[in-house]
């Protein structure tokens, strides 16, 4: 199964994940941008690059996540 970056929900969590193991996108400080667009395309680029780089680990509980 291909891993795909979602929206998840958890009980501590709300924001983009792994859709094959415990991974969180969890942004560094505050976003830099000259506006609200430049904010989201700083975002988009950390969590796209971060997806793109993490190693996917087994999950421990397939209860764990929730996804929206």
């Amino acid at each position: 199964m291909q891993r795909t970056l979602e929206w998840t929900r958890s009980k501590n969590f709300e924001g983009f994940g792994c859709s094959q193991c415990h991974w969180k996108f969890n942004p560094l400080g505050v976003l830099a941008g000259d506006s609200l667009e430049g904010m989201k395309r700083t975002y988009e680029a950390q969590h796209n690059k971060e997806f793109a780089t993490h190693t996917c680990v087994k999950r421990t509980s397939p209860t764990a996540r929730m996804t929206k």
